[in-house]
C-alpha cells in the first residue's frame, strides 16, 4: 500500500510538474519589400526593361545572382534570434515572377527552411507582384487566391492585387493578405480605395467565419496614421481601442520619423511596411494564439555606413549606381505566442 502511495504521489507531481512547466511557443510573421526583384530575362508584357543586360544598370547575371543572394541573407536571420525555425510565413513584394522566387529559396543561407512559394501573376504594368514563402513544417495550407484591386472610376488603373493565403498555423485555422497599395506617384484617394476594399475583404470573412483570425500585412505606401490605413482599413493605433472585429496596427507606435521606420525619404523616417491583425488575436489568454509583439529587423549591413545615404537601408541600386544592397525597406515581423 505505501509503495502504490510513493508510486501515486510520484506521478501526480511528474504530471502536475510538467503541465505546470510547459512553456508558451513563439511564432513569427514576417514581411519584405524585395526592391525590383527581376531576372535578367524579358517576360513579354512587362516593363522590365530597366532591369535587363541592355539597360542603363547593366542588369546582368553576376547582379542577379548577387542580389538573390543577399536577400536570401537577411531571411535567413529573420527572427531566428527568438524563433529558432526563423518565420512561419514571410510575405512579400516587388516580385516578377515564379522563377526569382525559385531561386531565392534554393540559396544555401534558406535552403534549409524547405520555403514553398505562393504566387499569382497579376495585372501590375511593371510586372511586380505580391508573394508569400511558407515553411511547411510550421504553417500548413489550404487555399490561396489573389483578389484584384478595382479603382471605381479609373477602371484602367491595373496594380497588385490582394494575395490571400489561408492555413494552419500552431493547428490554428489562420488567413493572411499580403498587400502592395499604389504608390505616392499616384494621389492618396487610390491608396484609401485599397483600404477600403481589404477591409471589405476582412468583413466578409468574419461574417463567413467570426471566428477567423486575420493578419493584413504589406507595403502600403502610407504611414499607420495616414487615412487609408486609419480610417479606410480602420486599423487602430491602441488594443483598447480595437473592437471586435476590427483590427489593431502595433506600428503607429513604433514610428518615430527622426530615427525609426523602414524606409527613409529626405532624412526622414517612414513606416510603410506594416502587418496588423484581428482582435481575435489580441489578449492574455495564450491557449490560442496571440500577439506578442512587433520588430523592424535591421542589421548593420542592410545599412549605409557612409556617405550622403548613411544610416539609411542600403538598397540594389541608388544615385545611378549598383551598391550591391539588399532593399530600400526594411522587414517587419510580428511575434504570435501560443501555450
Amino acid at each position: 500500500m505505501k509503495r502504490f502511495l510513493f508510486v501515486a504521489g510520484f506521478l501526480f507531481i511528474y504530471f502536475t510538474g510538467s503541465v505546470q512547466s510547459k512553456k508558451p511557443v513563439i511564432y513569427s510573421v514576417a514581411f519584405y519589400n524585395q526592391e525590383n526583384l527581376f531576372d535578367t530575362i524579358h517576360d513579354s508584357g512587362k516593363d522590365d526593361y530597366e532591369y535587363l543586360p541592355t539597360a542603363k544598370t547593366e542588369w546582368n547575371s553576376e547582379k542577379y545572382s548577387s542580389k538573390i543572394k543577399n536577400m536570401a541573407q537577411v531571411i535567413s536571420q529573420l527572427s531566428r534570434n527568438k524563433v529558432s525555425k526563423g518565420p512561419a510565413v514571410i510575405g512579400m513584394s516587388e516580385i516578377e515572377n515564379r522563377r526569382v522566387l525559385e531561386d531565392l529559396v534554393k540559396q544555401p543561407s534558406i535552403a534549409s527552411s524547405n520555403y514553398q512559394i505562393v504566387h499569382y501573376e497579376g495585372p501590375d504594368k511593371r510586372g511586380i507582384d505580391c508573394a508569400f514563402l511558407y515553411n511547411p513544417a510550421l504553417f500548413k495550407l489550404i487555399s490561396s487566391k489573389l483578389v484584384s484591386y478595382v479603382h471605381p472610376t479609373d477602371t484602367g488603373f491595373y496594380t497588385r492585387g490582394f494575395l490571400i493565403a489561408v492555413g494552419k498555423l500552431a493547428g490554428e485555422k489562420i488567413t493572411l493578405i499580403v498587400n502592395h497599395w499604389p504608390s505616392r506617384y499616384s494621389v492618396e484617394s487610390f491608396r484609401v480605395v485599397a483600404g477600403i476594399q481589404v477591409k471589405a475583404l476582412k468583413d466578409s470573412l468574419l461574417k463567413e467565419d467570426p471566428s477567423a483570425k486575420i493578419i493584413i500585412m504589406g507595403d502600403m505606401n502610407d504611414d499607420p496614421m495616414d487615412e487609408s490605413m486609419s480610417q479606410a482599413l480602420g486599423a487602430k493605433r491602441e488594443q483598447a481601442e480595437v473592437e471586435k472585429g476590427g483590427l489593431y496596427n502595433p506600428w503607429w507606435n513604433t514610428l518615430v520619423p527622426d530615427s525609426v521606420g523602414t524606409l527613409k525619404y529626405k532624412g526622414k523616417w517612414n513606416l510603410f511596411d506594416q502587418i496588423v491583425m484581428s482582435s481575435n488575436l489580441l489578449g492574455k489568454d495564450d491557449k490560442t494564439l496571440k500577439y506578442y509583439q512587433n520588430e523592424i529587423f535591421v542589421r548593420d549591413f542592410m545599412l549605409e555606413q557612409d556617405g550622403l545615404y548613411q544610416g539609411s537601408p542600403k538598397r540594389t541600386f541608388g544615385s545611378g549606381k549598383w551598391p550591391n544592397g539588399y532593399s530600400d525597406h526594411l522587414p517587419t515581423i510580428v511575434y504570435l505566442i501560443k501555450r
